[in-house]
């Protein structure tokens, strides 16, 4: 009888299922951010603008105090690196895509726009995807300091709290992490390598991120289930691990 070389286990499957979430996230939102859409006027005088990529957010960095809570530091630390890794090789298929000569019947069959206007598919390629890299640039930058100070956040507040309060670690650690998130992000691809102003960054920027932390704040009920969940899936032993991880 053939002998399997892998016998997955509670933890492996629950890592794998959450690690492949937040990955696929985190890729989405880098590729979707460039759009920047509107919810309106605050009082007529202050503009709430988001990019799109921040609307599943908040998705990843729940995720991520998930992975913090079962897999301790080295588990949140490990698929940051997996993720930044993975969304630098989006970057080099996107810059090998749109750098490669369009076929002329594809240019042909989109030459113009449901209204009859003249349309140049590949220079929207172009001009959508490439803008795509400014971000991806900014984003891993962000990414990676955010996530190094929202695990080592919420692993200070759990020592502090134990295992009570789940959602003042998780909140906690997001106010903290998404500070730095929202804005440098911002800065690196709109402002350093895009043609925003400085104000219009700080302007987006206070809007995310009071986004980001109002949000997490919604999902504190979603972050109770989700655990409780997996606390039924993996038995008795559900936090051992992440105590043996986090040293």
């Amino acid at each position: 009888m053939e002998k399997a070389f892998y016998k997955p286990d509670k933890h492996n499957n629950l890592y794998v299922v959450l690690s492949g979430i937040f990955i696929a996230n985190a890729i989405i939102a880098e590729l979707v951010g460039v759009k920047i859409f509107t919810l309106g006027k605050l009082f007529e005088k202050f503009d709430l603008n988001l990019s799109v990529g921040v609307i599943i957010w908040p998705i990843v960095f729940v995720l991520s105090d998930i992975v913090n809570e079962y897999f301790g530091k080295n588990g949140v630390r490990n698929l940051s690196f997996y993720t930044a890794g993975l969304v630098t090789y989006s970057f080099f298929i996107i810059y090998i895509g749109t750098g490669l000569t369009p076929a002329q019947f594809w240019l042909s069959n989109n030459h113009l726009d449901p209204a009859g206007n003249v349309f140049n598919i590949n220079y929207a390629y172009s001009a959508i995807f490439r803008q795509s890299l400014g971000i991806i640039v900014g984003s891993v930058s962000a990414f990676l300091v955010a996530q190094l100070i929202d695990t080592y956040s919420f692993l200070y507040i759990k020592k502090l709290t134990g295992h009570k309060w789940l959602w003042l670690r998780a909140t906690g650690s997001t106010v903290i992490s998404q500070m730095f998130d929202s804005f440098v992000i911002l800065f690196i691809a709109f402002y350093l390598l895009g043609n925003w102003s400085f104000n219009q960054v700080i302007s987006v920027g206070i809007v995310q991120y009071f986004y980001k932390v109002g949000i997490a704040i919604l999902l504190t009920p979603v972050l109770y289930l989700v655990h409780y969940t997996i606390d039924n899936y993996l038995g008795n032993h559900s936090h051992s691990e992440s105590n043996n991880t986090s040293n």
